[in-house]
């Protein structure tokens, strides 16, 4: 049985690491070389991490998930920045 801290650890970690990849991401042309990175940069720590926490595959959609959460909050954060920006 895997350790529910573990496996809420990693996706704390998956959600608040794809934050500042998403808010930086809205700044780039979609489908953009760096637009494509900054999707995958985390994906390689995540992964890393997962099996360190001794993991298995059968975790990989909800780690999937959280990252995706994550970009969204962060590309969400960045357009109502820029919104408030041109506010007067």
């Amino acid at each position: 049985m895997h350790s529910t801290i573990s496996i809420i650890g990693l996706l704390f970690f998956a959600l608040v690491i794809n934050i500042p990849c998403g808010y930086i991401r809205q700044n780039f042309p979609k489908y953009s070389l760096m637009w494509f990175f900054l999707i995958h940069l985390p994906i390689p720590l995540i992964v890393i991490l997962r099996i360190k926490a001794g993991l298995n595959w059968y975790f990989i959609p909800i780690t999937l998930g959280s990252s995706v959460a994550g970009q969204i909050i962060g590309g969400a954060l960045s357009r109502r920045k820029k919104q408030n920006d041109k506010a007067p």
